[in-house]
């Protein structure tokens, strides 16, 4: 049974910093294509960043370019999104996804608030 549970969200200042874990088990985390994706109410989940399995590479949304960092440590079959500079509109639901071909697995999500 696939599982991914995030972690680390919360409630932070504008300009400051979470990192998000997202810990998978019951698949071959290795070969799947990791990444975060958010929700914003009423819209549908958008792309923050994204991690290769194999070599690692790394693409991100424009809109995070610069301030986030997906990594992952396949030892722990673990991805983590490190987020700086956090701004108001950063406020979302932050998902976990796992991909490989056609197989797609999302966590439950997790909730970001930036906020004084």
């Amino acid at each position: 049974q696939v599982q991914l549970v995030e972690s680390g969200g919360g409630l932070v200042q504008p300009g400051g910093s979470l990192t998000l874990s997202c810990a998978g088990s019951g698949f071959s985390f290795r070969n799947y294509l990791m990444g975060w994706y958010r929700q914003f109410p009423g819209k549908e989940r958008e792309l923050v960043a994204s991690i290769s399995s194999t070599i690692g590479s790394t693409n991100y949304a424009d809109s995070m370019k610069g301030r986030v960092t997906i990594s992952r440590d396949n030892a722990k079959n673990t991805v983590y999104l490190q987020m700086n500079s956090l701004k108001r509109e950063d406020t979302a639901v932050y998902y976990c996804n796992a991909r490989r071909g056609a197989l797609i697995n999302w966590g439950q999500g997790t909730q970001v608030t930036v906020s004084s």
